[in-house]
């Protein structure tokens, strides 16, 4: 089993930054992919981006050259960095990891982009 812990949400205005932290833990294995998904009032869920273990990281196209996902294999922690936030990225924010095509979500993590 895997459990996922995401910290670092909050209130931000327009334009400011945040950092969001995942760690994982349990039956991780070496090979996997992280990510992070988000889901906006009224809206599905939609990747935001993912890092493997080894491989390039993918990004949604509405936060490309904003966000940048990093992780320390290490620690099994995935980071999300937010830069020049819009209130269109007001969301609830999953933490994920995919292992042997299992897929484990943490439990989100709420940023809101207000004035």
């Amino acid at each position: 089993q895997v459990q996922l812990v995401e910290s670092g949400g909050g209130l931000v205005q327009p334009g400011g930054s945040l950092r969001l932290s995942c760690a994982a833990s349990g039956s991780i294995l070496r090979f996997n992919v992280m990510g992070w998904y988000r889901q906006g009032p009224g809206k599905q869920r939609e990747l935001v981006a993912a890092i493997p273990s080894f491989g390039r990281t993918s990004y949604a196209d509405s936060v490309k050259g904003r966000f940048t996902i990093s992780r320390d294999s290490a620690k099994n922690t995935v980071y999300l960095q937010m830069n020049s936030l819009r209130p269109e990225d007001t969301a609830v924010y999953y933490c994920n990891v995919v292992i042997l095509s299992k897929t484990y979500w943490g439990q989100g993590t709420q940023v809101t982009v207000s004035s």
